[in-house]
């Protein structure tokens, strides 16, 4: 799961993408102080394996 969270100055917005190709689409049209990260589980084993 990867995660745009973007900082604006009275708020804070969150959007949640399935792939990185499609966060780091929105995150370019994205405005503001902006953060990409990746979530991983450690329940979800075949993404840890994929990483090792």
């Amino acid at each position: 799961m990867w995660i745009i969270t973007v900082h604006f100055k009275k708020n804070v917005q969150m959007f949640e993408f399935e792939t990185q190709e499609e966060a780091k689409a929105a995150f370019q049209q994205l405005e503001g102080n902006k953060y990409l990260s990746h979530v991983i589980y450690f329940n979800d084993f075949d993404i840890i394996e994929s990483h090792l």
